[in-house]
C-alpha cells in the first residue's frame, strides 16, 4: 500500500451494490453510498490519480462522479484493458503503483495487470481468487472508502486536508 498513487474503481457492484431501478420511463437509477464519495473526494484532494472504468454508461453517475472532483471518468468502455493501458500511459504511471477495485468478470484481465488488484466482499469468486485485498464490506456499501482509508493511512495522508467545516 505504500506505493500505491493511482486508485482505479469499477462502478457497478463496486461503487453502486449492482442495483437497477428502472423508472417508468426507463431510466436506471444507481444509489451510491456517500462514505464512499467522500473517501473518493479525499483522495483526489490529497493528490491521487482516481480513475473510474466501467462498461455501464450513465450520465447520472459520470456527474455524480465529476462533483467528487474525479476528472478521469470512462463510462461504456468496452475493453478495459485498452482503457487502462491508455489511462497509464497518459499519466505515466506504473501498474504496480495502481490499486483496482472490481466485483466481477469484466475487471479480472485488468485486474491481473495492477500491482493491488482488490474486491468487494461480494465480488464473483473468480474477482476475489485474484485480488490481493478483499474488502470486509460489500460493493456499494463502503468497500471503496475502506480501500481508500487504508492506503491513505499507511501512507500518513487521512484526514491531511480535513478542516472540521464539511461532514
Amino acid at each position: 500500500m505504500n506505493d500505491i498513487t493511482t486508485f482505479v474503481f469499477d462502478v457497478d457492484g463496486v461503487l453502486t451494490d449492482g442495483s437497477v431501478f428502472v423508472s417508468n420511463e426507463g431510466e436506471m437509477l444507481r444509489t451510491m453510498n456517500i462514505r464512499d464519495g467522500y473517501a473518493l473526494k479525499s483522495a483526489v484532494d490529497a493528490g491521487y490519480n482516481v480513475c473510474i472504468i466501467s462498461g455501464g454508461s450513465n450520465e447520472g453517475v459520470r456527474v455524480r462522479l465529476r462533483n467528487l472532483g474525479i476528472t478521469d471518468i470512462h463510462l461504456g468502455t468496452p475493453d478495459k484493458v485498452a482503457t487502462f493501458d491508455e489511462y497509464t500511459d497518459i499519466y505515466s504511471i506504473k501498474p504496480e503503483q495502481v490499486l483496482y477495485m472490481g466485483d466481477d468478470i469484466p475487471d479480472y484481465h485488468v485486474m491481473k495487470l495492477v500491482g493491488l488488484p482488490t474486491c468487494p466482499q461480494d465480488a464473483s469468486p473468480e474477482i476475489k481468487s485474484i485480488s490481493n485485498y478483499i474488502s470486509h464490506k460489500n460493493g456499494g456499501k463502503g468497500a471503496v472508502r475502506d480501500v481508500i482509508e487504508q492506503v491513505m493511512k499507511v501512507q500518513g495522508k487521512w484526514m491531511d486536508n480535513f478542516d472540521g467545516k464539511h461532514d
